[in-house]
């Protein structure tokens, strides 16, 4: 249920930036989450669904950029990326670990359509 909230900070991130921008329209979003982050792509696909409506993001499309997690023993130095479940170092076997990646969830980039300017206006 936490991916409710995620969605909703996404939400207002892009909302305000489209606002900053003098967005029309927001068209595509694109976030990198790491695989320890624990949030679900299709949750929080199925969170913005619902509470975009109404917004000028309610029909962008969200881009799902996943990373692995990687890790480094604190040991040998070795790093290697978790495929499944936590595994200790495959050369020492050590479960002495530092994180290098894999814990990642951020907004990457946000795609608008800009407003067009007023035809009539004129400058001076």
């Amino acid at each position: 249920m936490h991916e409710l909230a995620v969605t909703q900070s996404i939400l207002e991130i892009v909302l305000k930036s489209a606002m900053e921008n003098d967005a029309e329209e927001v068209t595509d979003i694109n976030l990198t989450i790491g695989a320890l982050s624990s949030i679900i792509d299709d949750s929080v696909q199925f969170y913005w669904d619902q509470i975009s409506q109404g917004t000028i993001a309610q029909n962008a499309r969200l881009h799902f950029n996943r990373v692995l997690a990687t890790f480094r023993c604190r040991q040998c130095g070795t790093e290697y990326d978790l495929n499944e479940e936590l595994t200790p170092c495959p050369t020492c076997n050590s479960i002495n670990l530092d994180i290098i990646s894999g814990e990642e969830f951020q907004i990457d980039n946000i795609e608008i359509k800009k407003k067009e300017a007023d035809k009539n206006e004129t400058t001076c």
